[in-house]
């Protein structure tokens, strides 16, 4: 007779009524519609809308493969849009047939939370792999692979396992903020936050954002963490990757504000590894210690909080020559409208022996997040700087801007979207990317719950929608905007 002991009962309890692998084949495409802060203003919410792409800290949800031609893509879905369970959802875009698969549904993750939305890569073998991650420690994260390469019909639960601080193998099924890397030859390396209430290592009795990462050659048997900064409350990271070049930036959250909490985020930094975390470096090549405690570090790239201002990455990216470039927002504090404004966006570029900030544009919100790509002297950014029918509310319509003089001055090269009903939001930058599927991005009122449709765009702008009712397995894409 086998016993376990109550606690692990429980657990075991909790873990089953949590996400089950499901593969199975969902009606089209509906991205979750999520809201957070109510506010006690005309703007609703301190953001909402459709966020099946979001957040920035999640990378990549979608991936171009050249050996077959396809980007594959995933986002948080609804099995339709009068639902609010958060389904973790799978598809590709054939580039020779121009069709777009049904979604497979991967798994349902027990929650509405679209910070639990999951993010993909693949190996060099070709298999497709989902990271299902958690906001905090509530829910268990998961790790899917699919069972034959370059396919999504068929997935299977990965047990993976980490080291702890003690050496010992206990389970991965827990990170957030997830963005995760795959270099042939050494693996993954995902970079993570984990929450921690440790008093005697941090000295605050609260959860603390610690931003870290992690490594595996396989997928399934991983390193231990490993925290890359512990400033005061904790941080958000966003990140990029230049060939075997790995690189973070991020903000911090002060605890000297009162009754700020989390919505306080402010100054930049950047750290980069070209060995696989062995070791890590400021974009100018001096070594660090990590992880980084102090507000004043040589990883600083700009300093907000003397000026008062919150601050928001949105991207990363590098310039031909492997410099680092940060796309980011600032704005007088988290409340939406008018009087945080303006809610600038910014450029920041290591040019080999300083950080240049450029202004790039303005737009309404701190949660428009853009994209950033580079193009050999063309940077382009797609990002929601116009308004949208739900002003001073997350995302608007999608501007295609360019730059031509490294990021100094910005242009408005075309409106990628008009005329739409519903605020475009966290327009997603593919792996690899392949100028018919060059973003992947969600709409939603941002004013009050409602339905939420996934669309991409080609390099020249080209609106497509994918499906929302699929009667065949492959379809058409809806062209939105295509003269």
């Amino acid at each position: 007779m086998i016993r376990i002991s109550l606690t692990v009962f429980c657990l075991l309890t909790a873990l089953t009524n949590y996400a089950q692998t499901l593969n199975q084949k969902a009606s089209g495409y509906h991205g979750i519609w999520y809201f957070i802060g109510p506010t006690k203003n005309e703007y609703a919410y301190k953001y909402s809308g459709g966020l099946g792409t979001y957040p920035a800290n999640h990378y990549p949800f979608s991936v171009y493969a050249s050996a077959v031609n396809r980007t594959f893509f995933c986002y948080g879905g609804v099995t339709d849009s009068s639902s609010r369970d958060l389904c973790h959802m799978v598809g590709y875009y054939d580039h020779k047939t121009g069709l777009v698969s049904r979604p497979t549904l991967l798994l349902k993750k027990g929650t509405d939370d679209a910070h639990d939305n999951p993010v993909i890569q693949l190996d060099e073998q070709g298999y497709v792999w989902v990271f299902s991650t958690s906001h905090g420690t509530e829910r268990p994260s998961f790790i899917h692979r699919s069972r034959k390469p370059y396919d999504i019909s068929q997935f299977e639960s990965i047990p993976a396992t980490r080291l702890d601080n003690k050496g010992q193998r206990i389970p991965f099924d827990n990170f957030s903020y997830l963005q995760t890397y795959y270099q042939p030859g050494q693996g993954f390396l995902n970079l993570m936050t984990h929450y921690d209430r440790d008093v005697l290592v941090y000295g605050a009795n609260k959860p603390r954002r610690t931003i870290s990462f992690i490594t595996s050659p396989d997928g399934t048997t991983w390193s231990a963490w490993q925290d890359l900064a512990i400033i005061e409350e904790g941080h958000y990271q966003t990140s990029g990757q230049w060939k075997n070049k790995v690189g973070s930036a991020f903000n911090y959250h002060p605890n000297t504000k009162v009754g700020a909490g989390l919505d306080y985020r402010t100054n930049v930094y950047y750290i980069e590894t070209d060995d696989f975390g062995k070791t890590w470096h400021t974009a100018g090549g001096e070594s660090l210690k990590l992880p980084l405690a102090e507000v004043n570090n040589p990883a600083l790239v700009k300093d907000y909080k003397s000026l008062g201002l919150n601050a928001y990455i949105s991207d990363v990216n590098y310039d031909g020559a492997g410099r680092p470039i940060i796309l980011y927002i600032t704005s007088k504090g988290p409340e939406p409208g008018p009087a945080n404004g303006p809610f600038g966006w910014h450029i920041a570029h290591w040019t080999g022996s300083q950080w240049g900030i450029y202004d790039v544009t303005q737009s309404d919100h701190n949660y428009d997040m853009g994209s950033l790509y580079v193009e050999g002297n063309t940077w382009r950014i797609i990002g929601p700087a116009e308004a949208g029918p739900q002003p001073y509310g997350t995302g608007g319509n999608l501007v295609l801007l360019e730059s031509r003089d490294g990021g100094k001055s910005w242009k408005s090269a075309k409106a990628i979207t008009a005329s739409t009903v519903r605020n475009q939001t966290y327009p997603r930058r593919p792996v690899a990317v392949h100028p018919d599927f060059y973003a992947f991005w969600a709409d939603g009122n941002a004013r009050q719950p409602s339905a939420s449709f996934l669309y991409f765009c080609n390099q020249a702008g080209d609106v497509f929608q994918l499906p929302a009712v699929m009667k065949a397995d492959l379809e058409k894409p809806i062209p939105v905007n295509k003269k």
